[in-house]
């Protein structure tokens, strides 16, 4: 971690030299949520490759582009597409560009994923505003020697997620009448999905949904004082006594399908926050 600092420097600067701009939020959008990239006004887009240290995008979906301009009003960094750790990156790799977008000056995170459904009460194209997580990634961003000038070593995961953000992304689902839960995302390695056994493990250790993302990026949230929040839409369901075979593909579908109902949170959190 002692190498990190130059390298989030190197590229912030990259990106400010493309982008003179101080983004109040930085935006995570995951599979099949690419679209809301489309509503930022005065758009600034660097493919990922132009941007030193950062990784490249090879999942399903994902664009891998930083698109930088307004969105309701309020200057955001989006990354149209995420990193995994099952695509080989170690941790650290995956959670630079959050490092990055602080450097540039965020204030808040706005992490969304797809996730398979386990909670038996939910369904196919609902939304999950997260409270919690587990981690069963095996790994960690902040393994190694940490650098304080980047966050304390043991920095405290009792409420990584605002409980402020969560309550006003569930305000704006009852206005506009669709259905929310708030709960908890258990994240696994991946790329398999994942046995029916393994469905009734996560069930019964309190997951709600699982999937391959989301909590390196959030562990580095907290360790950098950032508010976070996370939405996660379930694109098919995992029910061990009534298995179904899931494909990338589909996932996708029901993930672009859903994409207007984020938007609508996206936006209405955003325009508050303006």
């Amino acid at each position: 971690m002692l190498q990190l600092a130059a390298h989030i420097d190197e590229a912030a600067a990259a990106i400010a030299d493309r982008w003179p701009f101080t983004p109040r939020a930085g935006i995570i959008l995951g599979t099949g949520l690419g679209n809301l990239a489309e509503h930022i006004e005065s758009k600034v887009v660097l493919d990922y490759n132009s941007i030193p240290r950062f990784p490249r995008s090879t999942a399903l979906g994902h664009k891998g582009r930083l698109a930088c301009g307004l969105l309701a009003g309020v200057p955001v960094v989006t990354m149209e597409g995420r990193f995994h750790l099952y695509e080989g990156y170690s941790a650290q790799q995956i959670t630079l560009p959050i490092r990055v977008m602080k450097a540039l000056g965020i204030e808040l995170l706005i992490v969304s994923n797809a996730s398979g459904g386990l909670n038996p009460q939910f369904a196919s194209g609902d939304i999950m505003v997260i409270e919690d997580h587990l981690n069963l990634l095996g790994d960690n961003p902040l393994t190694g020697i940490n650098d304080d000038s980047l966050g304390p070593r043991f920095p405290d995961m009792s409420a990584p997620y605002d409980l402020s953000l969560i309550d006003e992304a569930l305000q704006i689902t009852r206005h506009k009448n669709f259905v929310a839960h708030r709960g908890v995302y258990a994240a696994v390695t991946g790329p398999n999905y994942e046995t029916r056994a393994e469905y009734r493990y996560l069930r019964r250790i309190g997951a709600d949904v699982v999937g391959m993302s989301t909590v390196p990026e959030v562990i580095v949230a907290a360790h950098a004082h950032l508010k976070v929040l996370a939405l996660s839409t379930v694109t098919n369901m995992c029910l061990p006594d009534a298995p179904q075979s899931t494909r990338g593909e589909d996932v996708i579908e029901i993930a672009q399908k859903v994409e207007p109902k984020l938007r609508a949170i996206v936006m209405g959190v955003l325009a508050k926050a303006g």
